[in-house]
């Protein structure tokens, strides 16, 4: 059953131009392909090429491209953010579960709420609770004391180690693994001892973790996400790091222990962030970059060096490796300059 173009625009506070508010949408689609029945959104302007020719029966776009619209046309000053909300409404999460599947493997002293769903092959251990309308898929593992908050949904084979919190409509992605022992590590003699990690992690309130991310327990204190963080797949989470609320950071990203990152800040995949540093809020930093001291002031960061043809590569890298000598004699002219010039004006 479809959804009113009047109800999405309800729902969205977009304006509904020229079309019919009862014309029905049934699904979301890209401007290429969608047909009757779609809704499709130009958020970037490089598919603008493809707004004229589009079938749909409804786009999402900003006020600048309504006129070249040749359907009906659901105006927003964020059309990306219009899309999201629109796709949920029209394609809306499965119905909640509630009860334990008889594979599932409870201890006698964990608390699951009754409107909690406990599915195949879950394991709860002792002292665990589970609030309210929590769902947790297939195989996921909940370690002893910890604590899903209400409405969180945890994906297939999520892991949960001991004295770990996780907030209210948390979702983790399948492979996740929250609170693993962190790499604590003293050598001796040129042998390693693991020094225990004996704090927890918290996780805050609307955050999204992604398949197959890793995020260790602290050493003492907790590893802490506040809320509206999201984090990508396979992202390494170190522990005692503290990451600021609705911070974004994106796949393959490598985070070092005690690394504090602000809030409303973006990372982008690849980057690397060694330990012990502090990012201020409202920074961005861009793929590959290696972040090795701490940034004090809001921006854009980068480091990662851009692809090239293979030639200009060798090229530029036999110059790059002359670089000090290059400095050093660059130096030494200018000194000498310095030098003639101070006779030359005495």
């Amino acid at each position: 059953m479809g959804i009113t173009l009047a109800r999405l625009a309800e729902q969205t506070g977009a304006e509904l131009h020229q079309g019919e508010p009862d014309c029905e949408i049934n699904a979301v689609a890209t401007l290429q392909n969608a047909g009757a029945g779609d809704i499709s959104f130009l958020a970037n302007k490089g598919y603008r090429k493809y707004l004229s020719r589009t079938r749909a029966s409804a786009v999402i776009l900003a006020p600048e491209y309504a006129q070249e619209c040749p359907a009906a046309a659901l105006v927003s000053d964020n059309p990306y953010a219009t899309y999201a909300r629109v796709a949920s409404l029209i394609a809306p999460r499965p119905p909640q579960q509630a009860g334990v599947h008889a594979s599932a493997s409870l201890a006698a002293d964990c608390t699951v709420d009754a409107s909690a769903w406990v599915g195949p092959h879950c394991i709860i251990e002792s002292g665990a609770v589970i609030h309210p309308g929590v769902q947790l898929a297939g195989g996921c593992f909940i370690g002893a004391g910890s604590v899903i908050g209400a409405h969180s949904r945890l994906s297939a084979n999520v892991v949960v180690c001991h004295g770990v919190q996780v907030g209210e409509r948390v979702n983790i992605y399948p492979g996740a693994v929250i609170g693993s022992d962190g790499f604590g590590l003293a050598n001796e003699d040129g042998r390693w001892l693991n020094v225990p990690q004996l704090g927890g992690v918290r996780i805050g309130n609307d955050v999204e973790v992604g398949a197959n991310t890793t995020i260790d327990r602290g050493a003492l204190d907790d590893t802490v996400l506040e809320e509206g963080v999201r984090l990508d797949n396979q992202i390494q989470v170190a522990h005692n790091v503290h990451i600021g609320a609705h911070t974004a950071i994106a796949g393959c990203v490598g985070i070092s222990g005690s690394a504090s990152i602000g809030r409303h800040c973006m990372i982008g995949g690849g980057a690397g962030i060694v330990g012990h540093l502090e990012i201020t809020d409202n920074v961005t930093i861009t793929g590959m970059t290696l972040v090795t001291k701490s940034i004090t002031e809001p921006g854009v960061y980068s480091s990662g060096v851009p692809a090239q043809d293979n030639d200009s590569w060798n090229r530029n890298y036999a110059r790059f490796r002359q670089l000090d000598r290059i400095a050093r004699k660059v130096q030494a002219l200018e000194r000498h300059m310095d030098t003639t010039s101070a006779r030359k004006n005495k």
